[in-house]
């Protein structure tokens, strides 16, 4: 299939080496020192264990117009990056083209194609203001097309060009009104053809909301405190505020119809066995970049608002993590301001 993956990053690139090598017909988009380094050399994914792999066989472009009608669509970059290229994303669709958003958080289409039993009639169509301000992604993205995604590995793009794989290679997909489709059987033949495990389920936000469990807390909580995942269960104070808005989040997603099926324990439990890893949040804080804040915390805030559900925690949490970002911009331009004086 003709596959392009917009956003080349870590997981973008992971997903698109893995799918190029089996035989996909590959188009990444890129920018920059990045895109330069994939036309020149391809694009290389270094795997956990040390094992190599180079995919020489994809186009890159930072066009999408360039790029031109794609079987599916992967949307690869992070949630505050979709609404800037939805208006060029025709370029990319013809009549059967099917997009997987591999956002994290609450995604945009959270209330499309809703099932009855998970708030359909009740929430069918709600724009989720803090990912999606104004519905403007809704608007532009027939829910029709999108089949959901959960994204389960971390990777991280270690040079130009250049993807590290640390853990995991699970992709688990689903259609939002949670039917079996063939489209959906082909998309996980697709990433199985790859070496990657994409099972189809038939209640994709529950998936969602199982990731986002550990990604609301444990996120922001190693963003302030510039701790590991093990560091933080291990410390009493941060393993009960972990467990305090886990919390929180759980009568949310049960006022909405989800269950989950592990324990907040158990849950905790496992992000404690993956040891001395910093998690995303963190490694943007340490590179200067912006938390990913809104999609991982203040969706589930406003979530617990659209339920009547207090989020105290998440609430002090989420102003913490907003302020060190806005800190952060004003330092920047300090330093850019500043740079040449004296």
């Amino acid at each position: 299939m003709k596959v392009c993956i917009v956003g080349a990053g870590s997981i973008g690139g992971f997903v698109g080496v893995k799918l190029a090598l089996a035989g996909e017909d590959v188009t990444l988009i890129a920018r920059g020192a990045n895109l330069e380094a994939i036309r020149a050399k391809g694009m290389r994914l270094v795997m956990h264990d040390g094992t190599e792999f180079v995919a020489k066989n994809v186009r890159a472009t930072s066009s999408l117009a360039e790029a031109g009608p794609q079987d599916v669509v992967i949307l690869a970059m992070k949630a505050h990056q979709v609404e800037p290229v939805v208006a060029d994303l025709p370029h990319l669709l013809h009549e059967g083209t099917t997009v997987i958003p591999m956002q994290n958080g609450i995604p945009w289409w959270y209330f499309q194609n809703l099932p009855q039993e998970l708030g359909g009639g009740t929430y069918s169509d709600r724009v989720v203001e803090t990912v999606d301000p104004g519905g403007k992604i809704m608007k532009a993205v027939d829910p029709k097309r999108i089949v959901g995604c959960v994204v389960y590995p971390a990777a991280e793009l270690a040079a130009p060009g250049v993807v590290r794989h640390i853990e995991g290679d699970r992709f688990p997909l689903g259609e939002l009104d949670g039917r079996t489709s063939e489209r959906a059987q082909r998309l996980s033949d697709m990433f199985a053809k790859a070496g990657l495990k994409a099972p189809i389920l038939d209640n994709i936000r529950s998936e969602i909301w199982l990731k986002l469990w550990g990604n609301l807390t444990f996120n922001p909580i190693s963003a302030l405190s510039h701790s590991t995942l093990v560091d933080i269960c291990q410390y009493p104070h941060t393993r009960q505020l972990a467990a305090d808005m886990m919390t929180e989040a759980q009568t949310i997603a049960n006022k909405l119809g989800i269950t989950f099926r592990v324990s907040l324990e158990k849950r905790i439990a496992g992000a404690e066995k993956v040891g001395k890893h910093k998690t995303s949040m963190l490694q943007d804080v340490e590179a200067g970049r912006d938390p990913e804040i809104d999609a991982l915390v203040g969706s589930v805030i406003e979530l617990g608002k659209l339920t009547d559900t207090p989020t105290p925690h998440i609430d002090t949490v989420y102003a913490l993590v907003k302020l060190l970002g806005r800190t952060m911009r004003e330092e920047r331009v300090y330093v850019r301001a500043h740079l040449f004086v004296g």
